[in-house]
């Protein structure tokens, strides 16, 4: 015998539970479910702890898809203010950590609880560690569920079952086999905001620099980013290569400047009009750690005055520090990815309700979406965004 609700949302994490809380205070009959033993694992462990819940800098543009205009109506009808109000409403403290970029003063725990409390005010029943095994549209009447708590039928159906991002978290590809289920068709996922590793030769060449970060612009054939990056024992990593990583395909070059800050031939030109009595290696040492100067510049350059230099070798040299090309080997993959690139195709839903277009009661908000955002927050507004949306007509 199976039992009946009147939506039924799958995935308990930020999408699912904003949509379940606008859904209830329709006054709809709710009920979320997660095969996970915890609502809103990735929630709970972003941002260091700490949530980086919204950027208030949000607009289309820090967005990627096929359908780069599909994410407007969402993001300009739920706004990170309508968020914060919803913070602030809970007294939940936050701080600005960056430009545009909140977080949580004290734990991330605080947005779950937030949301988990809205829910229970608003009658929503979450029900978690329940697996799904079946979904089947019902006529005209919605849908039913084969899940591990038994049958389910409901009238609408929500898929906010997220990407395949860390999948020690529980990620799964079910929300594109659904999709794939009802003939939607699915845009290629593969692994965004993710470290990058590199060919053998240049991580060996770079294992010294190890845990140093320096701030870089780092420029693909499609895009640049202007903040840290971090060399680590495998590769690349820090805010500037996690952001790069999204727009990089295979065999391309990434051209890494340095010494964004400077005009560094200028400079080197203007000490050496100076006279200046130092060698290139300390000149540089005092724009750069010292490993990356060592590690960067010749041998056969670091002791040589600056004053001997020509200025061949010194367009030589800042060519080296700021224009520095390398092609990495590949990603770190799903499993330190904090994003999944790709997903169900925008152009098969309605971008004000997130309905399919082939059924009007089947829902797929979030990160499953083929949208995804950059760092700082803005997937986590994609995922409040559709989450609203959905959860105004559901």
């Amino acid at each position: 015998m199976s039992k009946t609700t009147e939506v039924i949302i799958i995935g308990a994490g930020a999408a699912g539970l904003l949509c379940a809380i606008e859904a209830g205070k329709r006054g709809r009959k709710v009920l979320v479910l997660d095969h996970a033993n915890k609502a809103g694992k990735k929630i709970l462990m972003s941002g260091g702890g700490r949530c980086n819940f919204t950027n208030t800098q949000t607009t289309p543009a820090q967005f990627i898809s096929h359908n780069p205009h599909f994410c407007k109506s969402a993001l300009s009808r739920y706004t990170p203010w309508d968020f914060i109000e919803l913070v602030e409403r809970h007294g939940i403290p936050y701080h600005e950590k960056s430009p545009g970029q909140l977080f949580c003063t004290n734990s991330a725990k605080d947005i779950v609880q937030m949301l988990l409390k809205d829910c229970e005010q608003w009658g929503v029943d979450i029900r978690l560690g329940t697996a799904i095994s079946g979904v089947e549209p019902v006529g005209d009447s919605g849908f039913l569920l084969q899940t591990s708590g038994g049958q389910w039928r409901c009238q609408s159906l929500v898929i906010a079952t997220g990407g395949l991002s860390i999948p020690t978290m529980g990620a799964s590809p079910f929300g594109y086999e659904v999709a794939k289920q009802f003939g939607l068709p699915v845009w290629p996922t593969r692994a965004g905001l993710v470290p990058l590793t590199l060919h053998v030769a240049d991580k060996e060449r770079l294992a010294p620099l190890s845990g140093i970060a320096v701030a870089s612009c780092v420029t693909s054939p499609r895009q640049c980013f202007y903040e840290n990056i971090l060399f680590t024992h495998r590769g690349l990593s820090g805010p500037a290569i996690l952001q790069i990583s999204s727009y990089w395909n295979p065999g391309e070059r990434l051209e890494i400047n340095l010494l964004p800050q400077i005009g560094l031939l200028d400079r080197l030109l203007q000490l050496r009009g100076e006279k200046t009595k130092k060698s290139l290696k300390t000149i540089m040492a005092q724009l750069l750690p010292k490993h990356v100067v060592e590690t960067f510049l010749p041998a056969q350059s670091a002791d040589k005055l600056l004053a001997a230099c020509s200025h061949a070798e010194l367009q030589a040299i800042t060519r080296l520090f700021t224009a520095w090309e390398i092609v990495p080997n590949a990603t770190e993959g799903y499993r330190t990815a904090e994003v999944t690139l790709g997903g169900v195709d925008c152009d098969a839903l309605s971008s004000k309700t997130l309905a399919t277009l082939v059924n009007p009661s089947l829902y797929f908000i979030g990160e499953v979406v083929d949208v995804t955002g950059w760092l700082g927050g803005f997937n986590f507004q994609w995922a409040w965004s559709s989450g609203w949306a959905a959860g105004q007509v559901v």
